[in-house]
């Protein structure tokens, strides 16, 4: 009978990538098919050439992320369905304390992920950002990064391990509750000491030096009701030629941060219709509601979790020798990731919502939906962003609605406020 649910499991696993598989494909297609037309909001905004560097980025990309897939999916199964019972076994065998053991357990595993992927990073960083004019970093900078990464995981994933499983030991029957709250907590401070601990291990942070766009940023953070403490320039130019904007910081006070490629490449309303936006986010509490949301999931999760880790059926079920908590959760998080996989969608489509939202904010707040267009076109082609992403793809994929869209809609908000 377990292994009718087994082969169940591996079945909807198998289906799941082979879905994800058909809509690359798919979308691939689609940009073959429609990648060389010029769309009437980009006419004389781009040309030929373009369309074809963004046809070929975004080709390349997805081929070399389907071979990246396949690899790490093949090595994932390998491991859940064969090595599992085998590592689990040797992790127990030292007969060390249960929260020293599962901080072995769970850190050697995040080691052999980190490993396995930086093959993968290398080449993407060096070989096709580098082909595109992206990259900008050098290998000693990534090495430096990768280690300061590793670190700063390390820190973290040891904390809430031993945090959690601590929680687990001595609260045998509440512990779900406990842990949930635990993951809360850890979660919001994280995001307070982010940008003065964490963010600076990687990156110089300056303020900029145009006072009359500094000016700008607080005039309309002012008239947006959101009080602003710094306004930064990022050295994101050391890294790469992306470009990005984006607010640090919770609770009342906010930090701005812009990257110099963005300053460099954008106009002032350009950037004041992206703060504008971003601004929106705020304003509509798309952050508030989104670790609502979440935390109310992951509260449903984790006493899910609590329920289906009495027990033997989890280790049973996988064939895994000893019976122990941590392989347990790993099986519990692949059973999790087919569970979820139907409800990608319905959170995409919240986050683009919540999107348009922004927009409609930028528009309402600056007047000058025109300067939201333009920053959209430009970020396009810096990014050589698809415009022809498959409707399907997209919704699966894009937690942003598709940049055609997104004017189409900004023109049609002006439309409606110019006639009031």
């Amino acid at each position: 009978m377990t292994d009718g649910y087994l082969i169940a499991i591996l079945a909807a696993y198998l289906l799941i990538i082979a879905f994800g598989y058909w809509l690359d494909f798919l979308n691939l297609s689609h940009l073959k098919k429609y990648g060389s037309v010029i769309p009437p909001e980009f006419e004389g905004q781009v040309d030929r050439d373009l369309l074809r560097r963004t046809r070929d980025y975004n080709i390349e990309h997805t081929k070399f992320d389907f071979i990246a897939s396949v690899f790490n999916n093949t090595v994932f199964l390998v491991f859940i369905f064969v090595l599992l019972d085998v590592y689990n076994s040797w992790i127990m065998s030292f007969n060390l304390p249960f929260i020293l053991s599962g901080l072995v357990f769970f850190l050697l595993l995040s080691y052999a992920d980190t490993v396995i992927s930086l093959p993968f990073s290398l080449y993407s960083t060096f070989r096709i950002e580098n082909r595109y004019g992206f990259n900008t970093m050098t290998f000693r900078l990534w090495m430096a990064d990768t280690v300061k990464s590793l670190a700063v995981s390390t820190i973290l994933t040891g904390l809430l391990t031993a945090g959690g499983l601590l929680l687990v030991r001595k609260s045998p029957d509440m512990w779900w509750l406990w842990v949930w709250c635990f993951f809360l907590v850890f979660g919001i401070f994280v995001m307070y000491i982010s940008p003065y601990v964490i963010e600076p291990l990687f990156h110089r942070f300056t303020p900029i030096e145009d006072e009359d766009l500094e000016g700008g940023i607080r005039s309309l953070m002012q008239k947006a009701g959101i009080k602003v403490s710094r306004i930064f320039r990022i050295d994101a130019s050391r890294r790469t030629r992306h470009t990005n904007a984006y607010f640090t910081g919770i609770g009342r006070v906010k930090r701005i941060i812009l990257y110099d490629t963005l300053i460099q490449k954008m106009s002032r309303d350009e950037i004041l219709a992206v703060l504008a936006h971003e601004a929106g986010h705020w304003k509509k509490k798309h952050l508030l509601k989104h670790i609502v949301v979440a935390e109310v999931i992951a509260l449903i999760a984790i006493y899910a979790a609590y329920l289906l880790l009495q027990g033997d059926f989890l280790t049973r079920l996988f064939h895994i020798e000893n019976d122990s908590f941590f392989a347990k959760v790993v099986i519990l998080g692949f059973i999790g990731s087919i569970v979820s996989f139907p409800f990608t969608p319905v959170f995409h489509y919240f986050s683009r919502r919540h999107e348009n939202e922004a927009d409609r904010f930028s528009c309402e707040l600056t007047g000058n939906g025109a300067g939201m267009i333009s920053a959209l076109v430009k970020l396009s082609k810096d990014n050589l962003s698809n415009l022809h992403p498959h409707p399907l793809y997209a919704l699966f994929h894009y937690s942003h609605p598709p940049v055609l869209e997104r004017i189409r809609r900004i023109r049609e908000f002006e439309k409606a406020r110019l006639n009031h």
